[in-house]
């Protein structure tokens, strides 16, 4: 058996929304308000390298799973599809836990900024990628090769179930203050999109799924941006509580030291 080793260097990284693992959709495309930048780096060459890109609507990020949080990689797991009830091989699943930690995510390319002070930048949409992911190489997406109608999707074939999710009156005003600043103009529009795809652990939706009693009026958060989003299951739909000031709200919840 071989046993080449390769090194690569990245060549940029994502300036993502997605500020923590918790919320992140599980696949590209699936919300298509979650922006980010591909940060690449302040290289001349990177600039020559992506001449003519803007004539694609789309591409191919290839990536690194820098925050999967193991350095041993495993042979089988639990699909979040699955709600975590049988076991898949890895290489037939999108798990970060591989032989390599590489990811492959297809997002929309809304604009190419040459220019930036840092380095070019891509302005893409429908990530999957946490903030800071290093990004290994980037590919224009070929419809007439890379879309094929009669592919068959495994044990990954049913339709993904999205669940009803409403704002609070104080959440709703909140969010529309946020709107009106003009940093985050699509804000409600994103937090709905996540939040429908039920962003909780698989064990967790197993064992208490959103139209189940038990799970009524549970409470639950995760990071977007610098804000904290809290949200709780209610009438067998996700109900958005309130959206606070992530460094604000740590501040106030921070133990007082004398």
């Amino acid at each position: 058996m071989s046993s080449e080793q390769f090194q690569f260097e990245a060549i940029g990284h994502v300036e993502s929304c997605f500020k923590e693992k918790f919320g992140i959709p599980r696949q590209p495309g699936l919300v298509p308000e979650a922006k980010g930048i591909i940060q690449l780096k302040n290289d001349p060459n990177l600039r020559t390298a992506i001449r003519d890109l803007e004539g694609f609507s789309h591409l191919w990020l290839i990536f690194v799973f820098h925050k999967h949080g193991s350095r041993n990689w495993k042979p089988s797991i639990r699909p979040p599809r699955l709600g975590g009830a049988r076991k898949v091989g890895v290489l037939s699943s999108r798990s970060p836990h591989r032989p390599n930690p590489i990811g492959l995510s297809a997002v929309g390319l809304e604009k190419i900024v040459l220019d930036a002070p840092q380095g070019p930048q891509l302005h893409v949409s429908g990530i999957d990628l946490l903030d800071g992911t290093p990004i290994l190489d980037i590919k224009p997406y070929l419809p007439f090769a890379d879309s094929l109608p009669q592919a068959t999707a495994g044990w990954a074939h049913e339709e993904i179930r999205r669940v009803p999710v409403e704002f609070t009156p104080e959440a709703l005003a909140l969010v529309s203050e946020i709107e009106s600043r003009g940093g985050y103009p699509n804000l409600r529009q994103l937090i709905t999109e996540m939040l429908s795809l039920d962003p909780r652990p698989a064990f967790q939706q197993r064992q208490l799924p959103h139209n189940s009693p038990l799970a009524q009026n549970t409470e639950h958060g995760f990071r977007l941006f610098e804000y904290d989003v809290h949200w709780k299951i209610h009438d067998e739909k996700f109900l958005v509580l309130r959206v606070v000031d992530f460094i604000e709200f740590t501040v106030k919840t921070s133990p007082v030291t004398p």
